[in-house]
């Protein structure tokens, strides 16, 4: 019991170590991963754009110019969106423009039928609450000197609300399949992503999914080994950022703590 609270200890402090080493870029890194799967789509629209019209004209029958309108939305509201949370400009808007990009793909897609679909785009509505509680941060950072009446309740809410919808995103990515590697896989990623949802040893677990995360998602979705006429480089595409995404929101979680609301903020008070 000794040897394992020894193991635990030292781990903790080897990922203090990488945070206080990493604390400046962490934050940046964190942001461009959480908005990737906006800034890949938003590009998309962009190099697809007469196949993304003509498929939703073909979807609805709304006609050419709703079906051009659609796509314009999209394309506008994330890129703009994601170029705004990069510059750290008007951050709230920002997250509620995507926000709405994220409801309007969910009904214009038929997503809500779709139980994968729907899991990721609720995950991506934590990825938003993510970055929204660290504008929050940064806001009181700002005023430091001012007096505070203790937590700040709308920043800590918005944390638990974010950690929690990222485990419906890693739901998706787990694989069905028979075999000893897998179920080991999904067991230790699984147990990893409990411990980051109710913040015990929070930013140790999240340290260690991060990296074994993206370990998988660049060997299981090496896209760009597979040739662009192939279906399949679209498929993994898309499963990349998504991946990078759930990436990014743990690493938000890595530079933020947990927050309030979790078990190692409890274990403090005790």
């Amino acid at each position: 019991m000794v040897g394992k609270e020894e193991f635990l200890a030292k781990a903790e402090d080897v990922a203090d170590q990488i945070l206080r080493k990493s604390k400046h870029i962490l934050p940046h890194v964190a942001r461009l991963c959480l908005i990737s799967t906006f800034l890949e789509d938003g590009i998309r629209m962009w190099v697809q754009w007469s196949e993304q019209r003509d498929y939703m004209d073909a979807s609805w029958g709304c006609g050419y110019f709703l079906a051009t309108l659609f796509v314009f939305i999209n394309l506008v509201g994330q890129l703009g969106g994601c170029v705004m949370v990069l510059g750290r400009l008007k951050v709230e808007i920002a997250c509620g423009l995507l926000f709405f990009i994220v409801v309007l793909q969910t009904l214009a897609y038929s997503i809500l039928w779709d139980f994968q679909f729907l899991m990721r785009n609720l995950a991506l509505i934590g990825a938003l609450l993510l970055v929204l509680a660290e504008s929050r941060v940064e806001a009181k950072s700002i005023l430091a000197g001012v007096p505070s009446l203790g937590e700040n309740k709308p920043k800590t809410y918005l944390m638990l609300t974010g950690r929690v919808l990222l485990v419906f995103m890693f739901v998706t990515l787990l694989r069905l399949e028979v075999s000893f590697m897998q179920i080991i896989q999904n067991i230790v990623g699984s147990v990893l992503m409990v411990l980051v949802t109710i913040g015990f040893k929070t930013k140790l677990s999240a340290l260690i999914l991060v990296t074994w995360l993206t370990i998988l998602n660049f060997y299981f979705n090496a896209w760009w080994t597979i040739p662009s006429y192939k279906p399949m480089r679209d498929f993994l595409k898309y499963d990349f950022f998504q991946t990078l995404s759930v990436i990014g929101g743990l690493l938000m979680v890595v530079s933020l703590g947990p927050g309030g609301v979790s078990m190692d903020e409890g274990k403090k008070k005790w």
